[in-house]
């Protein structure tokens, strides 16, 4: 049983072969999948798909740092709007990228403002992307968490284990994609090896980041969470049924399946 945190199937590289992507995924014992919107198109695409497989996909709306410069005026009202639809469980993927230059990182900082803005009033977990860009999402996250306890996660995680216990401390979860199987990925299995059973995700970032045995082959998707939940359960010393439990329980508890989302009363 695996719970996928995170997956671009409205990716083009995903219509003609989309339907059967899922039905593996569900043949795999694949029990949910966020697909998470990048743009205000990219978002909707998501919404879509989660109306049209209820309760196994979930949709996370956004606007991801290297699209910012490209948004258009109304772009952030529609995301704000797309919260309310059916299936919306998470904002984003937002963040900071300090390895690709397609956004200012001041427009990037004011966009992840506003998505974590949002998450607060909301009550729905931040997606937080992040690419040499560690420090500046901590000290962007410190004003927020020191107000109150933060809900969301860091996607895709490839920090030092100082920066996931900061993190943790804030109220974040940890997910790891296809990169902690790298052969030369030591020092990340280390850091999933440290995170707290209670706070530890698996996702495939799908149609990207291929895990091995399976790296390279592309598009990468969902039903090869199971190869990275694997290495976790090795580096972990638990089994996989024992962690594909835990994982996939977390994925529920963060995305409130289940329960009706609450806006919060003490907005910044």
């Amino acid at each position: 049983m695996f719970f996928d945190t995170h997956a671009h199937l409205d990716d083009s590289d995903f219509d003609p072969i989309r339907e059967q992507v899922i039905q593996r995924a569900r043949s795999a014992g694949v029990v949910g999948i966020v697909v998470v919107g990048t743009t205000a198109v990219s978002s909707r695409r998501c919404v879509e798909l989660a109306r049209q497989y209820p309760d196994y996909l979930h949709a996370a709306v956004g606007i991801q740092p290297n699209y910012v410069a490209q948004a258009e005026a109304d772009d952030w009202e529609k995301i704000s709007e797309m919260i309310l639809m059916p299936g919306v469980r998470a904002i984003g993927e937002t963040g900071l990228d300090g390895y690709w230059d397609d956004s200012p990182m001041g427009l990037q900082q004011e966009y992840f403002v506003k998505h974590i803005e949002l998450s607060v009033r909301s009550g729905r977990p931040l997606i937080i992307h992040m690419r040499d860009s560690c420090e500046e999402i901590i000290q962007t996250l410190r004003p927020f968490a020191s107000r109150r306890r933060l809900v969301g996660v860091m996607h895709s995680f490839t920090g030092t284990w100082q920066q996931a216990q900061t993190l943790l401390d804030f109220g974040l979860y940890i997910s790891f994609a296809g990169m902690v199987t790298f052969k030369k990925s030591n020092d990340l299995r280390d850091v999933a090896r440290r995170v707290p059973a209670d706070r530890l995700l698996v996702e495939t970032d799908s149609p990207y980041l291929s895990p091995e045995p399976m790296r390279g082959k592309k598009p990468n998707e969902p039903e090869r969470v199971l190869h990275t939940l694997r290495c976790l359960a090795r580096v972990r010393g638990v089994t996989e049924q024992e962690l594909a439990r835990t994982t996939t329980a977390n994925a529920k508890h963060l995305l409130g399946l289940g329960q009706c989302f609450r806006s919060s009363s003490n907005g910044y």
